[in-house]
């Protein structure tokens, strides 16, 4: 038996002009490769997902009119400079 495709945390975002069925159809895709959507954004045309790669290949066949950006998704900090 082969064991199963790791998952990754990644964070899909498309341009703001992307059509809500575009970004239904990546949604799709992420779950009918055997991944979840673990976010949606309001803010911005994206997601935040569990998937394994072969998900985010299907979501990059979409199509080249409106690109998605495809993101691990990791926490970011900030480092304060030091102050005399």
């Amino acid at each position: 038996m082969a064991a199963s495709a790791q998952h990754k945390s990644v964070i899909i975002t498309f341009p703001s002009e992307t059509p809500d069925s575009v970004v239904q159809q990546a949604k799709d895709a992420i779950k009918a490769n055997g991944g979840k959507i673990t976010h949606e954004y309001n803010l911005i045309k994206g997601f935040a997902a569990e998937a394994p790669s072969v998900a985010m290949d299907a979501v990059s066949a979409l199509g080249t009119e409106y690109p998605p950006v495809i993101e691990d998704d990791q926490i970011v900090t900030i480092n304060q400079p030091a102050t005399n």
